[in-house]
């Protein structure tokens, strides 16, 4: 007896995916200069619209500055693809690999062939540089892509829906948006790679959910990443160094210092020169138009829960500017504590905002010690001209990546991997690196005419298997 099988309907994300990997299939290996083309013509359509991207991001922020805009979202975006034009060829080359003794005269080469379709999911603080960013590698790899834009950003999402349908048709790159059902079915969706790039509690969920599907991600996530300045390091120049990392966008950035180790008997100092070269930067705090806006109520009254519930546990807390906030507005200054504890939550998840807790120490090895005892960071900043200083806390950490005398600038390096750690991410992008998480490596073992495989075939025990394995175990 036949027996009918019904399909349930696809839904309109398993549809979207179900048409870029049908459409990837009849053209799985989209030739250098088809891919230079599209990079070229999404630099374009960046720049074109430039203006549209930082009027967008002031409107979702309620303020957001121009040059934040400018320099961490858009700027990277047009680096990342001219670094890419200039080392793509390099990249799709396949990699000659040395056959070895036991399979000559085969020889065996590596071949970078794209996954097919990837799912980029993207976080509200940079929605542009960490949805173009990742797409750049992705299009470069020859992949097709599909990215989940937060809900929180619409403004911003409608003009890179524009954008890319100036240069991409929905086969080539499809933008999704929607609340936290529509990420949890697109993470659910049988990706050939998911990139995702948000909090580790999300990020597990994502993980959990490509899992069913045994799906390979990469997550960018985050964590408490430190900023040990050294006893040589003199304070005004530690707070030069580190302040920038701190108040770009506010502080809403996965790479942002989240705590300070400082010498115990530098505290007091330290503080006066985080006021003293915030109030320099950011004059006129209130109306100041360099310093952006927290996001949205919901992120504003989450920071002010974790500065009450650090008062209520002892901590003291000393704003950077005048005042804390202006009345109507979600615009925080750094807000530096000092006497923080493990019990409070400031010290507990990431902070993701311009709240700075100072931590004393006595010895480095103790600032070392205090960073390996927590999980390991995203990112490590180490504040020090001396080299055996550097070298010792380099040797004894684990973190994501580092910066020496510098914060958050290590992200902007082209040519260099960037990734987290454990809890901070797995997996890497950016670069080279990235083209590779983007691509699958197959090696391809060529025999030719001469088969010397065949001197190990049965029956076994011959004189040339003797002395072959005479000398190959030894």
């Amino acid at each position: 007896m036949n027996m009918a099988v019904e399909h349930s309907p696809l839904s309109p994300l398993q549809q979207l995916l179900h048409s870029q990997r049908s459409q990837y299939l009849s053209m799985p290996a989209p030739s250098y200069e088809s891919r230079v083309t599209k990079l070229k013509q999404l630099k374009q359509s960046l720049l074109q619209n430039q203006q549209e991207i930082v009027t967008a991001l002031n409107n979702d922020y309620g303020h957001r500055s121009e040059n934040d805009t400018v320099i961490s979202d858009i700027m990277p975006c047009i680096n990342n693809i001219n670094y890419t034009l200039k080392n793509l060829k390099a990249w799709m080359k396949p990699s000659k690999r040395h056959a070895g003794l036991l399979l000559s005269p085969s020889k065996v080469t590596v071949q970078y062939q794209p996954l097919g379709v990837v799912g980029i999911i993207v976080p509200w603080n940079f929605p542009v540089m960490l949805s173009i960013g990742p797409l750049i590698t992705a299009i470069a790899a020859g992949n097709r892509a599909m990215l989940k834009m937060s809900e929180f950003t619409p403004h911003i999402n409608q003009v890179l829906r524009d954008l890319l349908a100036q240069v991409f048709d929905q086969n080539e790159v499809a933008l999704v948006e929607g609340e936290a059902d529509v990420a949890a079915q697109f993470s659910a969706l049988p990706f050939d790679h998911i990139l995702f790039t948000g909090s580790t509690v999300v990020g597990r969920h994502v993980m959990r959910a490509a899992a069913e599907n045994l799906t390979p991600v990469t997550l960018e996530l985050g964590g408490k990443s430190p900023a040990i300045i050294a006893p040589d390091m003199p304070i005004e120049t530690a707070v030069e160094r580190l302040i920038f990392g701190k108040c770009l966008n506010a502080g809403q950035i996965c790479v942002a210092p989240d705590y300070v180790l400082c010498p115990e008997d530098k505290i007091a100092e330290f503080i006066q020169a985080y006021q003293a070269r915030f109030n320099k930067m950011y004059p006129d705090f209130d109306s100041n138009p360099d310093y952006g806006n927290i996001i949205n109520d919901r992120q504003f009254e989450r920071l002010t829960k974790v500065i009450d519930d650090a008062k209520a546990k002892g901590a003291t807390v000393i704003s950077a500017s005048t005042g804390r906030v202006t009345s109507g507005k979600r615009k925080l200054a750094t807000q530096l504590m000092t006497n923080v504890n493990a019990d409070m939550l400031v010290m507990q998840d990431e902070i993701f905002g311009p709240i700075l807790p100072i931590i004393g120490y006595q010895s480095v090895d103790e600032a070392i010690g205090y960073v390996n005892q927590r999980d390991r960071p995203l990112a490590l900043y180490i504040l020090s001209f001396d080299g055996k200083t550097q070298n010792n806390i380099l040797h004894h950490t684990h973190s994501g990546g580092v910066c020496i005398n510098d914060t958050v600038f290590h992200v902007a390096a082209d040519d260099a991997p960037f990734g987290g750690i454990g809890p901070s991410g797995m997996g890497h992008y950016h670069g080279k690196e990235g083209f590779l998480t983007f691509s699958h490596a197959k090696t391809v073992l060529n025999s030719g005419k001469i088969n010397s495989g065949i001197l190990v075939h049965p029956p076994y025990g011959t004189v040339i298997q003797k002395m072959l394995m005479k000398f190959f175990l030894r």
